[in-house]
């Protein structure tokens, strides 16, 4: 809860500028990028949210090579949509085996973000599509 009170007109232009309240239409956009697999976009942008597919790597064979691989993976598909790691706004990470790779994918995690620009995250153990994978990462990020 907020100390202090804030004005209504004082969260609308400064909190939500482009909030629509009122009868005023709130025009939204959605690109798609990437949509050559028939289950799914690699990147939905919409209004200035960029999303991303979850990225795996199958061809290291441990946890810091594979999230290496999957983070350049990450960089990529958020150049693609015309932003970057520096306006990350949140991470989803499953690991197949947290007790075992949760160290090694920090250090390469803890490299790779903005420190200054670090995203909310959570991390979690899951069994993943297929035995070889080890991490998938997926982000949401603001466009630039």
């Amino acid at each position: 809860m907020l100390s202090t009170r804030i004005s209504n007109s004082v969260v609308r232009s400064q909190i939500f500028p482009r909030l629509k309240i009122g009868n005023q239409r709130n025009v939204m956009t959605t690109a798609r990028i990437g949509t050559d697999d028939p289950r799914m976009s690699r990147i939905v942008v919409h209004n200035g949210v960029v999303y991303i597919s979850g990225q795996t790597d199958a061809t290291a064979a441990d946890i810091a090579g594979q999230t290496t691989n999957v983070l350049a993976k990450v960089d990529d598909l958020l150049s693609r949509a015309g932003t970057s790691k520096s306006n990350l706004l949140t991470a989803s990470i499953w690991l197949k085996d947290i007790n075992r790779d949760f160290l090694g994918m920090n250090g390469v995690w803890n490299e790779w973000v903005d420190p200054g620009n670090k995203p909310v995250r959570a991390t979690v153990e899951a069994a993943l599509a297929r035995p070889q994978l080890l991490v998938e990462v997926q982000v949401t990020a603001a466009t630039e």
